[in-house]
């Protein structure tokens, strides 16, 4: 399925196969993405593990390790809300349902080792942040949207920026210095707004930006 395709509907043999097969290529890459990085050598080689020929890798995967870097990053999405699946998100401040989303998602994708390393880098790449980008809105999206969010109006917008330039300074920081680490920097940059519409009318688009340029760069060099 290509990155920029939305989930099909359909439930025949060919579309659960095409589904199917596209995990299976995501679960037969990520063990071996600390040797080979996040490359269309991975795709072809987690293809040959599976039997396929480069031929079907391609079909499936025709943006190669860029599909496959979406696969991974939908795939901690559906992952994060099914571990948010047991609360009750109404129970909760908004703030708190915020940081627990985010907790949740850094947990998630940390499972995933020296993989989560080489998927990192590759997104930071300066010629991938369209792809960065595209990714950390749908996963602040996902996050939202559990919390009970229904704007419709610009705080739509300004609610997921806030969120994506959280989530990915914050991955940043678990990649560099551990788990401590990034959990307390989800905390100090929501716990250091006093309130959360003047977090939001603060917001800049720019800010965004800046706060995902800093991310990748730290994920690529250190």
């Amino acid at each position: 399925m290509a990155i920029g395709s939305q989930p099909s509907l359909s439930t025949s043999p060919a579309a659960r196969w095409d589904e199917t097969t596209e995990q299976g290529l995501l679960d037969a890459a990520l063990p071996l993405a600390a040797d080979r990085g996040w490359t269309q050598g991975l795709v072809l080689a987690a293809a040959a593990k599976l039997g396929l020929s480069s031929a079907e890798a391609d079909l499936l995967l025709p943006h190669g390790p860029a599909d496959l870097a979406a696969l991974l990053s939908r795939r901690h999405d559906d992952l994060t809300l099914a571990a948010l699946a047991g609360t009750d998100p109404a129970s909760l401040k908004m703030r708190q349902r915020i940081s627990l989303g985010i907790l949740t998602r850094l947990d998630i994708a940390s499972a995933e080792g020296q993989a989560l390393h080489r998927w990192a880098g590759y997104l930071a790449l300066p010629h991938h942040l369209p792809l960065a980008l595209r990714l950390v809105w749908e996963s602040a999206d996902r996050v939202w949207r559990w919390a009970g969010d229904t704007a419709t109006d610009e705080n739509h917008y300004s609610k997921r920026a806030l969120v994506a330039g959280i989530l990915t300074s914050a991955m940043a920081v678990r990649l560099s210095s551990g788990a401590e680490a990034s959990n307390a920097l989800v905390a100090a940059r929501i716990d250091n707004v006093m309130a959360f519409e003047t977090w939001k009318a603060k917001l800049k688009p720019s800010d965004f930006a800046k706060d995902l340029a800093s991310a990748l760069g730290k994920m690529r060099y250190g």
